[in-house]
């Protein structure tokens, strides 16, 4: 299966490049190029891609405003956003998050990684792994000025193996990993985090690592 990709940043070198990457792999095609978050949107209505690649910083329309009426419009279900940050600097990754966004990379990222990334976040998951993804997240994640994640419950409604489930899946743990921590199988562990999804109202993995973060059931800094 063929991963459909529209890339969106206002540089046109850096969207050649990323081009010319993407089109490099087998199961990859670039369907649509955008420089601005407005064109991006339009394009992603026009062409339908399986995923955004969408840089943060574009002029007419930013790409969190953009991921946000992509993550809104019932018409593009499925159409997955990962945003380019710049990380030390671009402390507005977490609202692109909270926009939608179902993870993200740093511009200077090896050309094996991003493509790698896309694959990740195509196929569902979310590109929230341990280490400076989750220290990003600590730093800025409880600000009061954000809006809250999701359109659910909160996780006062999950039982204690899917609160158990929804900590590590807010450490960056994947499915496998949880099913060893708490000695389930892996499938098991995967329907715990669809049904987790489904009672708090999110899309991926990456909102439900801000709803833990949100309710307090995971704090910054806790190991």
């Amino acid at each position: 299966m063929t991963i459909r990709v529209l890339l969106a940043d206002d540089q046109t070198l850096v969207r050649a490049a990323f081009a010319m990457l993407v089109e490099s792999a087998r199961d990859m095609e670039v369907v649509g190029q955008a420089g601005s978050g407005r064109e991006a949107v339009a394009a992603a209505r026009e062409v339908r891609p399986d995923l955004v690649v969408m840089d943060i910083r574009m002029p007419d329309l930013d790409g969190i405003e953009a991921t946000r009426l992509i993550a809104a419009d019932e018409t593009l279900t499925g159409v997955r956003v990962l945003v380019l940050t710049t990380y030390d600097t671009d402390e507005n990754i977490v609202e692109a998050l909270r926009a939608g966004a179902s993870g993200f990379l740093v511009k200077d990222t090896r050309p094996a990684e991003l493509l790698d990334a896309i694959r990740t976040v195509a196929a569902g998951e979310a590109l929230l792994s341990p280490g400076p993804t989750a220290r990003l997240i600590e730093r800025f994640l409880r600000s009061p000025s954000m809006p809250t994640a999701g359109t659910g419950d909160g996780p006062e409604c999950l039982s204690e193996r899917e609160r158990e489930v929804l900590a590590l899946v807010a450490r960056g743990l994947n499915n496998t990993e949880i099913a060893e921590a708490l000695g389930l199988s892996p499938l098991t562990a995967k329907t715990h985090v669809s049904r987790i999804m489904g009672k708090l109202g999110v899309r991926d993995r990456a909102q439900l690592v801000i709803v833990a973060y949100e309710s307090g059931l995971v704090t910054p800094g806790t190991p």
